[in-house]
């Protein structure tokens, strides 16, 4: 179905300015690769040097703490981390996406176009969007290469399939993928079962959403095979108008274990159809209809608002993966990952009074000699991409040391066009011509080294090298018609450092550093953004653990240089804009504690106070540049906090009452009052009751939810815009700001029966 384009062209002539970047380029690129390897050879030749002097009665680790440790860190490392398990996941687990999963850990928003969470969904960590949230899939990256996105929506009821989630905030552990510039999120999939297990699971909820879905393992077949599987079906009406979702997926693993091997293959994908509405809603229409849709909206000949049927986003992805973990003995591991991703797909739309020249049409020349130039039509935006990575890590590890060695190697192809698939006139067309197109490719490679050494039972600190290099291209025209011909490369050292110290059994301490960088978007390429970002990210913590109180706290300074800051307006597609701050920063305190009221009785509050800053931003204001000087930085609240009270009266019944407040933000960067996004407090409850040893089934599960218990209205997420007006006064220009808005649902529910045998 795909096919890759390329398009014969001359390379365009380059000033000697241009040759000495590319030289200074290829230097770095070298530099780095030399300095990588040396790194290696250095580590290694330590940790044999220690051979000598160290207990050779090291216990090894499980294969599974090989492949898990080498894309999470542990509970005492000096990185700033939240975990959540499958039990915990299963417990909220009704069809919404990973970003409301995660929506109640510290210092995140979620929100979503559909109002519900099914649909198209999003988060941010500290202020930071999906574009800077590195997100991987048993180690392998799961945002997208150009947009650098993350698309929970194409892996519907990803959280069935969730052994454990790692969610690290600032600039965390190196991994694999884009550097995580706020945040990253590890997802493991399904661990091996020694037992046999199947599973059936039905949830009906508000706005005809249900959520269906089916599970098996075979258990350990002659000690050492096992293959697990998923398939699920979600379907949602959505609270906004016409924000239906049709969402499908399958997930497939198959094991092979034995003492020193453990190799997984896993097949796993989605296909979601969800009706755009990504279009928001201005703040006069809300008041009046908060569930109004203007995606697909034409006129017909008699002037009646109508509404295009199929105004959808229809795309498929599959992920093919490959797990090779190895214990060569009890010091020494290794791990070896492949991954081939496969994704396609399209949103299409009606729209009207297109010009003919924006798709290749030829004018008409009606009888009457009128020339007809422009015509309502259907198109589809297309991409279709193909993703090939190779990941290898060699740990070594005893009962002092604890060092992995990094490689990593990805490719990205992606395929851009345009279709009109009907127009109510089209001169000179035929079928399939496609009236933009662009090819793109983006290599990836990356090499680490991060070590952690335990000084005593008290001291132990960590190291962490990494160099990452980019090579990105592409060629063609966007679906604006704008001609692109890019070639940039990239080289990225990113060092990182930490400290703990336990004081006791109760108390343990950190401080870590950690520099990062990023790589400009395809959006930030498109209107001549090619510098990278910059990050420098300072932590300290305490952690504190008692019978009754388990508590994780810490502060962060995050200073940024070169920043793309979103500027709350959004391109044709629903796609955020940017636009670089210069200096800039982030600091806060977060605190995560949880409490033993009595027996049976527990809170979990979390707490993320923060100040995001621009030091000096410049923008246009009524036809000139000024420098605001300091400023909020779009999206960015100073208070998220959240609670988890829970009640067990019994040890099969969980009662909880989750809360969550918001304080309010700016969507822009210039502090205008038209810029605000109000505040929000909003509460869910959850039930679950386990039926265990029940007739026919080793267990049935019955989980409910209320979301939004008190019918709050309220926007969790919005978009803000400017434009000037030159024609209203004659050599004059004034700067219109206008601002949109995401409303989420009132009081709704979903209640769910899950069979287990």
């Amino acid at each position: 179905m795909k096919t890759l384009f390329s398009f014969p062209h001359k390379r365009e002539p380059r000033c000697e300015k241009d040759e000495i970047k590319m030289i200074g380029n290829l230097f770095s690129l070298q530099k780095f690769k030399v300095l990588s390897i040396a790194l290696g050879l250095l580590t290694t030749s330590v940790v044999f040097s220690q051979e000598i002097v160290l207990d050779t009665l090291v216990k090894p680790e499980t294969l599974d703490e090989v492949f898990i440790r080498t894309v999470k860190v542990d509970a005492d490392s000096p990185i700033t981390h939240s975990n959540l398990d499958s039990e915990e996941i299963a417990k909220r687990n009704l069809g919404q996406n990973i970003p409301q999963v995660l929506g109640y850990l510290p210092s995140v928003v979620s929100t979503s176009d559909d109002g519900t969470g099914v649909g198209y969904s999003y988060m941010r960590v500290r202020g930071s969007d999906a574009s800077r949230i590195n997100v991987t899939f048993n180690g392998i990256p799961f945002n997208d290469a150009e947009s650098q996105g993350t698309f929970w929506v194409n892996l519907p009821d990803l959280a069935s399939s969730a052994e454990n989630i790692q969610l690290q905030r600032g600039v965390g552990t190196s991994t694999n993928g884009s550097g995580a510039f706020g945040a990253s999120i590890n997802l493991i999939t399904d661990a091996i079962s020694e037992k046999a297990y199947g599973e059936i699971s039905n949830a009906f909820g508000s706005f005809n959403t249900r959520k269906h879905h089916v599970k098996f393992g075979t258990g350990l077949l002659k000690e050492h095979f096992e293959i697990s599987g998923r398939l699920s079906k979600i379907n949602s009406d959505g609270y906004i108008d016409r924000a239906s979702s049709d969402l499908k997926s399958y997930f497939l693993q198959g094991n092979y274990q034995s003492e020193k091997t453990t190799l997984k293959a896993l097949v796993f994908g989605g296909e979601q159809i969800t009706y755009q509405s990504w279009n928001g809603i201005d703040a006069e229409t809300m008041a009046i209809d908060r569930t109004f849709n203007s995606a697909g909206m034409y006129f017909d000949e008699d002037g009646n608002m109508q509404f295009y049927d199929n105004e959808v986003d229809h795309y498929k992805q599959d992920y093919f993966q490959l797990h090779w973990t190895q214990r060569i003995n009890n010091r020494w591991s290794s791990h070896i990952g492949l991954n081939y991703t496969y994704g396609r797909g399209y949103f299409e739309q009606y729209v009207e009074d297109e010009p003919f020249s924006d798709y290749g049409f030829t004018p008409i020349v009606l009888e009457d000699g009128e020339i007809l130039d422009q015509t309502d039509l259907i198109r589809r935006r297309w991409l279709d991409n193909d993703f090939y990575v190779f990941s290898s890590h060699l740990k070594y590890k005893n009962s002092q040391w604890d060092i992995t060695l990094g490689a990593f190697w990805s490719s990205y192809l992606g395929h851009h066009f345009g279709e009109v698939i009907w127009a109510q006139h089209a001169g000179g067309s035929s079928i399939r011509d496609r009236y933009y197109q662009s090819d793109a490719t983006k290599n990836e490679y990356t090499v680490f080294t991060k070590a952690t050494y335990k000084i005593n039972n008290q001291w132990q600190v960590y190291g962490d090298l990494q160099g990452r290099f980019i090579h990105y291209k592409t060629y063609g025209t966007t679906s604006d018609l704008e001609f692109l011909n890019i070639r940039e490369q990239y080289a990225f050292f990113n060092p990182k450092a930490g400290v703990s110290y336990h004081l006791n059994n109760q108390n343990q301490f950190y401080v870590s550093y950690g520099r990062a960088h990023r790589e400009p978007t395809r959006n930030d390429f498109e209107v001549g953004v090619t510098t990278p970002e910059k990050l420098d990210d300072y932590e300290l913590g305490w952690r504190f653990t008692s019978e009754k109180i388990n508590l994780q706290t810490n502060i962060f300074y995050m200073n940024y240089k070169d920043q793309l800051v979103l500027t709350g307006e959004l391109n044709d597609v629903g796609a955020p804009l940017r636009t670089s701050s210069g200096k800039s920063y982030r600091a806060g305190i977060e605190v995560e504690v949880e409490i033993t009221l009595t027996k049976g009785l527990k809170v979990l509050p979390a707490l993320a106070l923060s100040t995001n800053k621009n030091k000096d931003f410049v923008t246009s204001l009524d036809g000139a540049l000024v420098n605001l000087g300091t400023t909020h930085i779009s999206y960015s609240p100073g208070i998220v906090a959240s609670n988890n009270l829970v009640y067990q009266p019994i040890e099969n019944l969980y009662l909880s009452f989750l809360s969550k407040y918001v304080s309010e933000q700016y969507m822009g960067n210039t502090d205008s009052k038209a810029s605000l996004l109000d505040s929000f407090f909003v509460n869910d409850f959850n039930v679950v009751y386990e039926w265990k040893n029940a007739p026919l089934f080793s267990s049935v599960i019955f989980t409910g939810m209320v979301y939004n218990l008190f019918n709050v209205e309220y926007e969790s997420n919005g978009y803000y815009y400017t434009y000037d007006d030159d024609w209203s006064v004659p050599g004059q220009i004034t700067t219109i700001e206008g601002a949109g808005y995401y409303p989420q649902a009132g009081i709704h529910f979903i209640t769910g029966l899950t069979l287990k045998f």
